[in-house]
């Protein structure tokens, strides 16, 4: 096999973190970067195909559009191909590109609004069609949804055909009354007024999207039966029509004056009630635009600058300690409210305490602070020459600042933990797991009943749970005597799941089902865990170094004893139902069979369940020693890594066939 050359090797990386995030912006609406950072890994991957063209492929992100439509909605080919823009960074880099077409020329300079684009389709004068861009050439169709938008008319004074461009937005006054009102009902806030537009126009009741204040402003003609010769002309004729169109445009005639309106706008971004990222300049006579021509991908006549993260300064009033589910400490600044990238940011994600250390962050600092992603605030630093000297060096915590243990950093790991497994900061997330399906399996227990169980009932650990009364319960707001009966009915259940559930519900780190079930099988009693050292665990298959420490770790800690204990006096079954059995005699003996993709009538849990009853070992990843993959819908990655490795592809009745004797 060829040795793949460095080039090559960082393309693939590039094109495999770009559709990932792609992925996450257009078709998930749940970004995790910024626009600045995927645009720079965009431009890297751009130059390197350009550079080293045997690294570029069909697929690659720089030949496609966003993402693609969604299954949730009928899709819809566009009349006219939606297109992007390339993109600068610099004013030299603006100045440069309007100069290779041709210099100074008549121009329309617009804010570049941050939300989902969309076409509309008017014919006889009716909205006949609304749809997302999707990758450009198919969208989604949610004309109904859009019909909710009130900035959007239903009809028009013009009864030929028109095709617009717009691109539908969340005011930031929406978007935080969305956000108080998502808080208020313990429900997860969204990132941004882009992420909370895209998600809210693609909700498949309209009536949800009709409450969440969405508008439109629209920026360009796609196609109508009247010609026109400027594409000024064009948007004073679609505002004629009573749409929305951009307010911030203005046509130029040099390349200093296109720079200088583009810097206009950016100076105004924070005083805007919505939010924009960028401003688009266009060559405004239409038929210089054929003139000028296009790229492969992106028209030569057009560009879009986009405006560098905001960056402000602040006070670091203080540090606050929140502790995770696993224990994890994790440190969080408080800051004095600031206006940033269209929020109020009153705290700011520290990570972990190296981060204060190497940055060496005090409480009273002047720092500044961006949003990671416009979504996430993070201090990038601190003012040092603003130090008045009462600047406060933080201590990093030696004891938890919930239940007082002491906290211990692991070999290569950043992060500070608290392995008290009764901590109470960890007691609600513990209890939500315990309960899980994967777990105990105790349907009922969400997180509004976990809370109320907690702080009306005195469940102080996951082992109170057993000893819940009814009638207790049943006075629980909004429980009632069904629902209470019901629910002491499944943890009563629940004690006769065995020990691999039960080792797998201790939420100790890195133990998940697959480790769960090889430690029920090789101990087939809890209390032999006890004595068990990690020689004995790394032994067993599913069980590495790291794993055999943190169970070693997590039943030499008192309080596991007593919560042991507490289940055995309580009758949870603490014994392995694991018989000695010929493995070899099972039909999936010796095959690592991988599920992917949604089955027809099992669950991917259900499935590897299937599997492994049957002798198989259900792997998660896919290579060469793969026996099977048993592909759904929607199969992605590992489908096609199948594919490239000649790993022979089944369906579920293939494999329960199989499973038969078939």
């Amino acid at each position: 096999m060829a040795v793949k050359s460095e080039p090559m090797k960082r393309a693939e990386e590039l094109r495999k973190k770009l559709a990932y995030h792609s992925k996450k912006y257009y078709e998930d609406d749940a970004p995790e970067i910024s626009d600045y950072e995927y645009d720079m890994m965009f431009r890297e991957l751009k130059e390197l195909e350009k550079e080293h063209p045997e690294t570029s492929t069909p697929d690659s992100p720089t030949n496609r559009v966003g993402g693609k439509a969604s299954e949730k909605f009928e899709k819809v080919t566009h009349t006219v191909r939606l297109g992007s823009l390339q993109d600068v960074f610099s004013f030299d880099e603006l100045r440069e590109f309007l100069s290779k077409i041709g210099g100074d020329r008549e121009y329309s300079v617009e804010a570049k609004i941050d939300g989902l684009s969309v076409a509309l389709r008017y014919e006889g004068g009716v909205l006949v069609r609304g749809a997302t861009r999707g990758d450009g050439n198919v969208g989604e169709n949610v004309t109904e949804n859009l019909l909710t938008v009130k900035s959007i008319p239903h009809t028009i004074p013009y009864k030929g055909v028109i095709e617009v461009r717009g691109e539908v937005f969340m005011p930031r006054e929406s978007f935080e009354k969305l956000n108080a009102e998502r808080e208020k009902n313990g429900s997860a806030l969204f990132a941004n007024p882009r992420n909370a537009a895209a998600g809210s126009l693609r909700q498949l009741d309209p009536s949800v999207t009709a409450t969440r204040g969405l508008d439109i402003f629209i920026f360009n003609l796609q196609y109508c039966d009247k010609t026109f010769s400027r594409h000024d002309e064009t948007l004073d004729f679609i505002a004629s029509l009573g749409m929305n169109v951009i307010p911030l445009r203005r046509t130029v005639r040099t390349v200093e004056d296109a720079v200088g309106f583009v810097k206009s706008i950016g100076g105004l971004r924070e005083e805007l009630p919505y939010d924009i990222d960028g401003a688009v300049v266009k060559a405004n006579v239409l038929s210089e635009r054929g003139i000028i021509g296009e790229n492969a991908g992106t028209p030569k006549w057009a560009v879009a600058y986009k405006y560098p993260p905001e960056i402000k300064p602040t006070k670091l009033l203080d540090i606050s300690v929140a502790v995770g589910r696993t224990g994890v400490l994790t440190p969080t600044a408080v800051l004095e409210p600031v206006r940033l990238a269209g929020t109020t940011v009153r705290a700011a994600t520290l990570h972990n305490f190296g981060l204060i250390n190497e940055r060496d962050l005090r409480i009273g600092d002047t720092v500044f602070v961006r949003k990671a992603g416009d979504i996430i605030p993070e201090i990038i630093g601190a003012d040092e020459k603003a130090r008045s000297g009462n600047e406060e060096v933080y201590e990093t915590p030696k004891y938890c600042p919930s239940c007082g243990e002491k906290v211990m950093r692991e070999e290569d790991e950043a992060a500070l933990r608290c392995t008290n497994s009764s901590c109470p900061a960890q007691l609600l997330r513990n209890i939500e797991y315990f309960a899980s399906r994967g777990a105990m399996n105790i349907d009922g227990l969400g997180e509004a009943v976990v809370k109320l169980l907690v702080s009306e009932c005195g469940v102080h650990d996951i082992a109170d749970l057993y000893t819940l009364e009814a009638d207790k319960v049943a006075q629980l707001d909004r429980m009632g005597k069904k629902s209470a009966e019901k629910l002491i009915y499944a943890i009563e259940a629940s004690k006769e799941r065995g020990l691999e559930r039960l080792i797998c519900a201790l939420g100790i780190r890195h133990v998940g089902s697959s480790a769960a079930k090889a430690l029920a099988a090789r101990f087939k009693n809890i209390e032999a865990l006890f004595s068990a050292d990690e020689n004995e665990l790394t032994a067993i298959d599913d069980i590495g170094e790291v794993t055999a420490k943190n169970i070693v770790n997590f039943f030499s800690h008192p309080q596991t004893r007593i919560l042991i204990d507490k289940f055995k006096a309580c009758g949870v079954k603490t014994e392995s139902d694991y018989a000695e059995e010929d493995a070899s005699a099972k039909p999936f003996s010796g095959m690592t069979i991988v599920v992917t993709g949604t089955l027809p009538t099992m669950t991917r849990e259900e499935a590897n369940e299937f599997i492994e009853r049957n002798g198989g070992k259900a792997g998660s990843s896919v290579s060469k020693k793969t026996s099977y993959v048993v592909a759904g819908s929607d199969a992605g990655s590992k489908l096609a890594k199948a594919q490239a490795l000649s790993v022979p592809v089944i369906d579920e009745e293939t494999l329960v066939r199989m499973a038969e004797g078939e």
